[in-house]
């Protein structure tokens, strides 16, 4: 059994749960939120706690009742409070331009790396005192913010020579001593 699974979610004030056998709506001012489960968890809102339990005694419902909940869990609290991941953006002439829902980066490669922003999702842009680009992904969906963050780091991941390229703010990445001359 899951420890986690076994924890209730309380819903507060503001939010708005539906389920509907397998399928679950949470609904705030941040946003509107659905995902359908597998058959291996049964689901049950009363009260304003919603409770997750395995449907049987297989391995895969104890393994999945834990993940339901959890995934319940980031649902409820990103509808209350936004997600957000900042991305730092390092390199001489690295900028980050936003037209719309469409951010345009220039990256040092011969053209310019173009990304259309998924609905439920904003981006903004910033900087840092040192006059670096900082790209601020915000929404609702926990998966949703971490995968348009993962989609803009891809285009440039850091590299451990210079430091150069996209990272998550805070992210650490080792340093490599460059070439020795004889």
């Amino acid at each position: 059994m899951s420890r986690i699974g076994k924890l209730p979610i309380h819903v507060p004030a503001g939010v708005k749960v539906a389920v509907d056998g397998l399928t679950v709506t949470v609904e705030g001012p941040k946003g509107k939120l659905s995902e359908t489960f597998n058959n291996a968890v049964s689901i049950s809102f009363k009260d304003g706690v919603i409770t997750v339990s395995p449907a049987n005694n297989s391995r895969f419902a104890d393994a999945m009742f834990g993940t339901a909940r959890s995934i319940i869990n980031s649902m409820v609290i990103g509808v209350q409070h936004a997600y957000e991941k900042v991305l730092e953006i390092k390199g001489v002439g690295f900028k980050a331009e936003l037209k719309g829902k469409v951010l345009t980066l220039a990256l040092g490669y011969a053209h310019p790396c173009i990304y259309e922003i998924p609905e439920g999702i904003t981006v903004t842009i910033g900087e840092t005192p040192d006059k670096n680009p900082l790209v601020t992904v915000t929404g609702a969906s926990k998966h949703m913010v971490g995968q348009v963050a993962a989609d803009i780091k891809a285009f440039y991941p850091i590299e451990p020579y210079k430091g150069k390229g996209v990272r998550i703010h805070g992210e650490f990445v080792r340093r490599k001593e460059g070439k020795k001359t004889a």
